[in-house]
């Protein structure tokens, strides 16, 4: 609920929803290491990750343009909400980690935090981040080929709106 609207009154079309969580892995270069990464990612996620490529050439960290340095996944409907109340449950959030339009990202330091997951010394530990899109219903408008709208400013979705969500609908922490 937002702040300008009275407690109590309850709206379908208010209601934040999901649009897509995305877990990414950065491990900085291919081989072994990213395919381990690409296996434990598949594993928390129970979806096929997709690799990642270095958009410039870094000298420093002997990476090309073009090379592969991580895997993500993106997760929607019922695999995006059973992934981020498993992920929740591993962190506690802060309030600058919200951006304006109510999206969230936070990063998770050990892959072994997951229930399904153990250490296995030959692969190590990998941390993730994960980013929550968080829209409200009506959002497509913005984002269709035909009519493109904006969305009126009394519908977007403010960090108190998205916050609020998280504590309700998935016991999350906000600090």
């Amino acid at each position: 609920m937002s702040e300008a609207e009275p407690e109590g009154e309850f709206h379908e079309m208010r209601e934040p929803r999901i649009e897509k969580v995305v877990a990414h892995m950065g491990v900085g270069r291919g081989g072994r290491e990213l395919a381990d990464a690409e296996e434990i990612l598949e594993a928390i996620t129970g979806q096929e990750s997709v690799r990642t490529r270095a958009r410039s050439t870094e000298p420093a960290f002997d990476v090309r343009e073009g090379d592969p340095i991580g895997a993500k996944v993106t997760l929607r409907g019922e695999r995006a909400a059973d992934f981020l109340a498993t992920a929740l449950e591993q962190v506690s959030l802060s309030r600058s980690q919200f951006d304006e339009t109510g999206n969230v990202s936070f990063g998770i330091a050990e892959h072994t935090d997951f229930p399904s997951q153990e250490y296995d010394p030959n692969v190590g530990i990998y941390g993730l981040d994960v980013t929550v899109n968080l829209v409200r219903p009506g959002a497509r408008i913005t984002k269709r080929d035909r009519a493109t709208r904006q969305v009126p400013a009394r519908h977007r979705l403010d960090p108190a709106d998205a916050i609020s969500y998280l504590q309700s609908a998935f016991d999350a922490e906000v600090q």
